[in-house]
Formats: structure tokens, sequence, C-alpha cells
């Protein structure tokens, strides 16, 4: 099993409901609060796992904002597991969710720095990584119907732009969405091999430049997106 997410980036309009979802779910579950530094100062801030990043790029005739989410990409290869010194973070065998242990972490930041996704934060008050699970303790939850075992930015998505599934799975949601409209991974030339894909956003059919010229594909655009590491 490779649980993971698609974020379809035609379809999310940025509204941060799954950033708030993120924030109440893991503040109340298992990983215990997830800490805000003064939160009603001037420059409030906090541990948050789910972060959208806007874009705005020039689609003939018109400008167009693109969204795009970001958290753990639960790499099959992940670098934060190879440098952590105390063993604390890692991937479970069961299903492919890279999670750290809180218990033998020793908050030396080693992890966040090897992470070219910005998708681990440190918790300053506790002194430990945290970091996205898949809300795990929310999708083995047999006491939850099971259309409810979703991560809680999936169920919270107004436009319904997140999928969670089996990659494992060639006819699962998240697989025949990946195949049917030519998902990509995020900075896939760094060999991490992440789970999380993206869906492009679509060619829109009066989208030329210049008289008898063809524009280059949003798809062909969108990888150049994917390709920015965060920079911290």
């Amino acid at each position: 099993m490779k649980l993971g997410l698609v974020i379809d980036m035609d379809t999310c309009v940025g509204c941060q409901a799954c950033v708030v979802a993120c924030k109440q779910w893991n503040t109340s579950g298992t990983l215990g609060p997830l800490t805000d530094y003064d939160p009603y100062g001037k420059e409030p801030s906090g541990v948050a796992f789910n972060h959208v990043r806007s874009y705005e790029v020039d689609v003939f005739p018109h400008n167009k904002t693109v969204n795009m989410p970001m958290s753990c990409m639960h790499c099959e290869t992940a670098e934060c597991v190879t440098v952590c010194p105390t063993g604390a973070s890692y991937k479970r065998a069961e299903d492919g969710i890279v999670l750290v242990d809180q218990d033998k972490c020793m908050g030396c930041n080693l992890c966040a720095w090897a992470c070219p996704y910005g998708a681990r934060e440190l918790d300053e008050a506790v002194g430990v990584m945290k970091k996205c699970t898949l809300c795990v303790d929310r999708i083995y939850d047999e006491l939850l119907p099971e259309a409810d075992r979703q991560p809680a930015c999936v169920l919270t998505c107004p436009t319904n732009a997140r999928f969670f599934g089996d990659f494992d799975d060639p006819d699962s949601e998240v697989s025949r969405l990946v195949r049917d409209r030519n998902g990509h991974q995020s900075l896939p030339e760094l060999g991490y091999n992440p789970v999380n894909h993206y869906l492009p956003p679509r060619q829109k059919p009066h989208a030329e430049t210049e008289q008898g010229s063809v524009p280059i594909p949003l798809a062909e655009r969108f990888k150049k997106w994917l390709g920015k590491a965060v920079v911290r």
C-alpha cells in the first residue's frame, strides 16, 4: 500500500480551508497542540503542516492565479529519514506514510534542512519536529464511518480539489486521476519520488499568444512551477 494525495490545481481556489482543517484536526489529535506564537500580536505565526502558495501566470489573453497547496510528500526515498541522527523520522512499511517519533526527536532541524518542500515544522514550545501525518489517527479509526476515514484537508475542501487513496492500486481514484490527467510530482529530478501528485490546470481552447502560434501548454509551464524548491 502507498497512501498519498492528489491535488487538482485546476479547481483549487486557494481558500485556505485545507490549512484551517489541518491545523484544527492536528491540534486536537495525537500530536498535541500545534503551538501558535503571539497569535494576537502584530506578526502572529505558528506550527502548520499545510501551506498554499499562489502564482500569477500569463495565460493569454488573461492572467491566471494558480494555487499550489504544499505539505509532506511522503517520499518513497525520504531524505528527511536518511539524515535523522536519532531514527525519529521513519517511513512506515505498511502504507508508506512518513512520521516522526516525538519521543526520539531532539529538534536538531536536520530533516527540515533536507526537505526541499518545506514540509517540516519545529514546534519551539516542545522542541520537537512535527509534520503532516496524512491524519493517520483518522484514516484508520474504525469508529468513524468509512467515508470519513480521510485526511481532514480532503474532507473539508469545498471544491473537491483534493483526493486521497492508494497509489499502489492501479484502479484507485488517485491512480486513475494521475493517469488520465497527466499528474506530476514536485521536484522529481531530486530522486526522492514523492508520493503526492498534482494535476495541472487544463489548457483553455482560446489561449493563443500570437496569430498562428500555439502557446506553451499549461501542463509544461506547470512542471516549471513544481521545480521551485522552498528557500529557507
